[in-house]
């Protein structure tokens, strides 16, 4: 399906972010590669890491929109929101403004109705940080301590633009760390009707942490359950 390119302002936060009238056509060469320093700092102060929460699907099978479904005694979006903002104090929803302004700062989509690659496009084209944290609001699962090894992994290898961890032979991309050039890459994929996320992690240096490391690191490929349906968050209830 061919998304559209949303034209006007995206909202990070305190910031507010101009979009052209007209999107440039990029060019992406088949493989980034950039020297960083493992500690990098941006210049301008604004912190080394940010976290995106993924909030912008439609839910359908849930039949409600997921962020505000229960779990534990709190909706999704709030145990997400406290999870990213334990990580950095830069945590923002990627998502509806009007639904989610009340929340926290929110990044809205660009390009419309492409699913989540959109949205870390949205995220990264708003992002002055260098290593950014995607974590879908359905994946009550993922720990503090998962984060923080995701993001000591994209630290120790600077020339990776992804660090992705494997999950049942599975890449989980919306619970990774990108940094901002992967969104040339996810533009010029939208622009082409591209919306598949795993397929792009070819054409960049990308780190992919094996089941056997997150064993060996002591996490679990539980960690990455997600609930999409009313019988799975039923389930999910009954083992808690």
């Amino acid at each position: 399906m061919q998304c559209s390119a949303r034209i006007g302002h995206v909202d990070a936060g305190a910031e507010r972010i101009e979009v052209g009238t007209t999107l440039r056509n990029l060019r992406v060469e088949p493989r980034v590669n950039r020297n960083y320093s493992v500690y990098h700092r941006p210049m301008d102060g604004s912190p080394e890491v940010a976290t995106f929460i993924l909030a912008g699907g439609k839910s359908t099978r849930m039949g409600t929109d997921k962020a505000f479904v229960e779990y534990g005694g709190r909706t999704l979006l709030a145990r997400a929101l406290d999870l990213a903002r334990s990580v950095t104090p830069d945590a923002r929803i990627v998502g509806c403004a009007e639904k989610f302004a009340p929340f926290a700062p929110v990044v809205e989509d660009i390009f419309r109705d492409c699913g989540p690659l959109g949205g870390i496009h949205a995220a990264l084209r708003s992002s002055l940080s260098e290593l950014n944290v995607m974590l879908a609001v359905d994946t009550p699962f993922v720990s503090w301590a998962l984060l923080q090894y995701l993001i000591s992994q994209a630290r120790a290898t600077p020339d990776a633009i992804v660090v992705v961890p494997v999950s049942e032979e599975r890449r989980q991309p919306l619970c990774a760390i990108y940094r901002r050039e992967f969104a040339d890459v996810a533009e010029n994929a939208l622009r082409s009707g591209n919306n598949r996320i795993d397929r792009l992690f070819d054409l960049v240096e990308t780190r992919t942490i094996t089941e056997e490391e997150l064993n060996v690191a002591g996490f679990s490929s539980g960690i990455f359950r997600n609930m999409n349906t009313p019988e799975e968050l039923k389930t999910e209830k009954g083992r808690a």
